[in-house]
């Protein structure tokens, strides 16, 4: 029999902390930007706001930067971007490239963009993700704004006795300014399985019995971190796929690729809109 090693991460033993403080320090040296004050992190589907924000002040291979590792999955972009967001004095960092609990890289890399986001002096984060929908009115492409989220992944990124109010986790003030932007969309709860094997019909409509109306592979982790860091989280779901069980087609990496192609335009904008006016 054959036995199977995951491999850590190097820094994994790394204190997370201090290694965001590192990650920061080198953004702030390589950008010539001292403190930003948004970070981004853009999933499937969601590349295209990142040039709708205004003017690009540096682009980083993220590979390069202290604890950050180059993107294992396809559609996804290795780099991290500073940039000045049009209109304000604002700096936006652009985090292109994320680390999913599948990996096998354990926590810590799977949060250590929004700990060094936090680091850098960001105040606020914009989660987003391509996701399965369980509600067959949400065609593939459509932009969800998530209230609130169940973490189905067994794990936490915080770490000994380390307890973090979650109750408004997925600020109300920032889904109302989403709303002023665009008053149609849709709210829902996003539920984190660990992946990477897609959902089976039995656990979509698991999911849907604990209150979910989306699943996906990533987000609540970071999302955690990043309330323990001091971070105000807007979170938005692309629905790139009905989630298994609740349409009869089968589910593919492929069609979420094309889906958030497809709506990649309407979604940026969207995004680099809410993110001129936080």
């Amino acid at each position: 029999m054959t036995t199977t090693h995951v491999t850590e991460d190097t820094t994994a033993d790394a204190d997370p902390f201090d290694l965001a403080q590192q990650a920061a320090r080198y953004i702030a040296d390589a950008t010539g930007i001292e403190s930003h004050d948004l970070a981004l992190v853009l999933g499937s589907g969601w590349g295209g706001a990142a040039e709708l924000l205004g003017e690009t002040v540096a682009e980083l291979p993220s590979h390069d930067i202290p604890g950050f590792s180059k993107p294992a999955v396809h559609g996804h972009v290795g780099t991290l971007r500073s940039i000045k967001i049009t209109g304000t004095t604002k700096h936006a960092l652009v985090l292109g490239s994320r680390t999913h609990l599948y990996e096998g890289k354990g926590v810590r890399p799977v949060v250590h963009g929004v700990r060094t986001a936090a680091a850098a002096g960001c105040s606020t984060l914009i989660l987003t993700n391509g996701c399965g929908g369980l509600d067959p009115a949400w065609a593939p492409g459509t932009p969800v704004l998530i209230r609130d989220h169940i973490n189905l992944t067994a794990t936490s990124p915080l770490e000994g006795a380390t307890f973090v109010d979650l109750t408004d986790l997925y600020s109300q003030r920032l889904r109302d300014i989403a709303h002023t932007i665009d008053s149609a969309l849709p709210e829902g709860v996003y539920a984190q399985f660990p992946g990477p094997h897609y959902e089976t019909p039995a656990e979509v409509k698991m999911a849907g019995v604990l209150g979910a109306d989306l699943v996906g592979m990533s987000t609540t982790l970071e999302a955690i971190a990043a309330r323990h860091a001091g971070l105000e989280i807007l979170g938005i779901s692309l629905v790139t796929n009905l989630a298994a069980g609740i349409s009869e087609q089968a589910l593919s990496h492929e069609e979420v690729i094309e889906a958030g192609q497809a709506a990649g335009p309407r979604i940026s904008r969207l995004l680099a809109d809410i993110a001129k006016n936080i």
